[in-house]
Parts: C-alpha cells; structure tokens; sequence
C-alpha cells in the first residue's frame, strides 16, 4: 500500500483539488441560483411560478447522471461545448439548485407570518423585509438541510469521472485498473470522502450557532 500511495500520490492530491473545486464551485453557484429562483417564485410575476415549478421537478425528477451526459454530450447540438470540468460544475449547479430551491421554500414559509406583516405595516420594502427579517430566521430552520444536501452533493461529485473530469474517483479508478489494486484505492476514497463530509459537518453546526446567537442578540 505505501508503494501505491508513494507512486499515486500526486495523482491523488490533483484528483482531491479537483473534487474539491468542482464541489465548492458546484454548491455556492447552487446556492445562489436556488436563492434566486425562490425569491422570484416567492416575489416575481405570477407567470414565472409554473416554469419555476416545473424546472424543479424535472431537474429533482431525473437522475444527474441523464442530466450530466445531456449537458456534455448534448450540450453541442445547440451550440454548447464545454470541457469536461465547466460541464460538471454547470451540472452540479443546475442539479443542487432544485434541491436548494425547495429546501430554501420550506425555510421562508417557516418564518412567522407576522414579523413579515409588521415591516410591510410600517413601510419595508421587499429588500429589507427579505434581507433583514426573512433571510435569518430562515436560515435557522433551513441550515441543517442545506448543510445535509451540500454534504450529498460531495459524494455526486464522483459521477463527473464519467464526463473524464479526473476528480477523485477518476484517479482511483486509473490507479485499479493499472496495478490491480483494489483494497487500497477504495479505502484511501472512503477515508477521503468521511474526513471531508466531517469537516462540512463542523463548519455547518458552526454556522448555526451563529445564526441562532444573531436571532438571539437582535431579539
């Protein structure tokens, strides 16, 4: 095993950067694109709800592997072409923002009916009522899950070795198929993906204790 991990260690390390970039960059874009699109269901033009409604239930309805060969094998068809790391992270953005979105949904219907009526009774505006009221207490409530999805999202990231973006399991896979290791290979990949759901765990139940002390401070 420690002539393995000497020979496939730079390998491994670049796999790791890579998993780790395509997760980070995969789940903040989620993020920020599920945020918008239930802001815009929850505040825009009534038109917009049944796209919305749709988008999410195809994107949540379909596997992300269908949607990641659709995107990378499909994409230059209509003109899309993409190498196989900016397709993956597309793909992990348009996959984690359905999910966000409804985590988020959940999150702002529990917020109190009443704080939102008292702002807009003594003139907020959308922005502040959201910014300053809405988005803390939401977060409360919907921080375990989001913390929960983004830590599921580490564990699809091993489905981009299919598109050749060389993540984790695509420096694994190399590894067995050149030495006929196995045992080794799957455990260093099992011992990598637990240290690394820990560690999103910590900073998680760290944010929610912030949150919470925030809510606790201002009240």
């Amino acid at each position: 095993m420690t002539e393995i991990i000497q020979r496939y260690g730079p390998d491994l390390l670049t796999g790791f950067g890579y998993t780790i970039l395509s997760w980070a960059l995969g789940t903040l874009l989620g993020l920020v694109l599920g945020f918008m699109i239930e802001i815009a269901r929850r505040f825009g033009p009534a038109f917009l709800r049944y796209p919305i409604r749709a988008y999410v239930e195809f994107v949540r309805g379909t596997p992300f592997l269908v949607q990641l060969f659709v995107l990378y094998y499909g994409g230059p068809l209509i003109g899309l072409r993409l190498d196989a790391l900016p397709a993956g992270i597309l793909g992990l953005t348009i996959y984690g923002s359905a999910y966000f979105t409804e985590i988020l949904r959940a999150g702002f219907d529990a917020v109190p009916v009443g704080q939102v009526e008292a702002a807009r009774a003594i003139g907020f505006r959308n922005t502040t009522i959201i910014t300053r009221i809405m988005v803390p207490v939401m977060m409360v409530s919907a921080l375990p899950a989001l913390v929960n999805f983004a830590i599921i999202l580490t564990k699809e990231t091993v489905i981009l070795s299919m598109i050749t973006v060389p993540e984790i399991m695509f420096q694994t896979q190399t590894m067995m198929s050149e030495t006929f290791a196995f045992v080794a290979p799957i455990l260093i990949l099992a011992l990598f993906f637990w240290g690394f759901v820990e560690l999103i765990s910590r900073f998680g139940r760290r944010l929610e204790r912030r949150f919470t002390h925030y809510l606790l401070d201002r009240s």
